[in-house]
């Protein structure tokens, strides 16, 4: 395996490890008995993660223009 490679897989794994730890986190603000939130609350937070996860799946994908990154008249 290539330096790079192995480099990419131990950040890769640590990074969505430490990741998925912090989503199982907020879903442990879930909880009504200890803590007080509204649907608007929730809301906020399930479209920031959907947000990043977007992002994220953005900068993984190809490289090419897409047409929203086009100008035309």
């Amino acid at each position: 395996m290539s330096e790079k490679r192995e480099k990419f897989v131990k950040l890769a794994e640590g990074r969505t490890q430490a990741a998925l730890d912090a989503i199982r986190k907020i879903g442990n603000l879930s909880n009504r008995r200890a803590y007080e939130f509204d649907d608007q609350d929730v809301k906020k937070i399930i479209k920031a993660l959907r947000d990043a996860a977007s992002e994220l799946e953005r900068k993984f994908g190809p490289t090419t223009t897409t047409e929203k990154d086009v100008f035309k008249l």
